[in-house]
């Protein structure tokens, strides 16, 4: 793997890794998280691939946008791809990077050959229960108080939170989480629920023609797991649920999550 460029473009920090002439895979982590959340993925990718890893605005070492609506974000990812003259990627979002990868195919189906969701809710009926750190964090009136003050312990108990099994979350990821205000987070977690609950993630993809594959862990807190087979209504789709993984299957199983990205990068099923 070599990491051979870090840069800033259309209001996103982006990380290449691999080889530039190797097939493109762009990969989106989802709200309050970075591109750092991939680096457990990214060796194995970039043996295959030329890796991208953006923070999409406000987050990780992005600076703040005007709008965080999911379509906005894909118009800025769409540029992006633009710019580097790339087009038929293979685009995988984690949770509601998913969502924002879906925008893109929608808009721009051009620039998406296949996609990856991993640990996107279909729609908002499939929410659980958050755990209760991140409820403390996020829901008013506290939640504004309390976000200021997390500590990295806390941080780290929040995120692992979502997991099934133990994470190894490195000093920088932790650095660009706490680098996202409570104001950036709450719009974009109002902006990921209104693009679901104008349509569904599986209604959307429906209407596109393009290979999609769906993981979900089937211990996930956030999602219901069994609502990953909303995605089977969806031609093309394949569905792939990970035993005792929770919301995290990059961070709590990066080699099996690798294989089934590559597997479908080189196959489109």
């Amino acid at each position: 793997m070599t990491e051979y460029d870090i840069a800033h473009s259309h209001g996103m920090h982006v990380v290449h890794d691999g080889p530039r002439q190797a097939p493109p895979l762009l990969l989106i982590h989802g709200s309050g998280a970075s591109g750092g959340f991939w680096s457990p993925v990214v060796p194995a990718l970039a043996g295959h691939h030329h890796v991208i890893r953006v923070d999409l605005p406000g987050c990780g070492q992005s600076p703040p946008a005007p709008s965080y609506d999911v379509p906005a974000q894909a118009g800025q990812v769409a540029a992006l791809l633009d710019d580097l003259g790339l087009g038929h990627v293979a685009v995988v979002g984690h949770s509601s990077g998913g969502y924002v990868a879906t925008a893109l195919a929608e808009q721009r189906p051009d620039l998406v050959g296949s996609l990856g969701l991993i640990s996107s809710g279909p729609s908002p009926d499939a929410l659980l229960r958050q755990p209760f750190i991140l409820r403390v964090l996020l829901a008013p009136p506290l939640g504004p108080l309390m976000w200021s003050r997390r500590s990295d312990a806390m941080i780290r108990r929040g995120i692992s939170a979502t997991a099934a099994r133990p994470v190894d979350l490195p000093d920088d990821v932790v650095a660009d989480v706490r680098g996202i205000t409570y104001r950036v987070m709450r719009t974009v977690l109002r902006r990921n629920t209104a693009y679901i609950a104008g349509r569904s993630v599986p209604e959307r993809l429906a209407a596109l023609e393009v290979p999609v594959l769906v993981i979900f862990g089937a211990a996930d807190p956030r999602w219901e797991p069994s609502s990953a087979h909303q995605y089977d209504a969806v031609p093309n789709a394949r569905v792939e649920l990970m035993p005792g993984v929770g919301h995290l299957p990059m961070l709590e199983a990066p080699e099996t999550t690798s294989k089934l990205l590559l597997s479908f990068t080189a196959t489109g099923r």
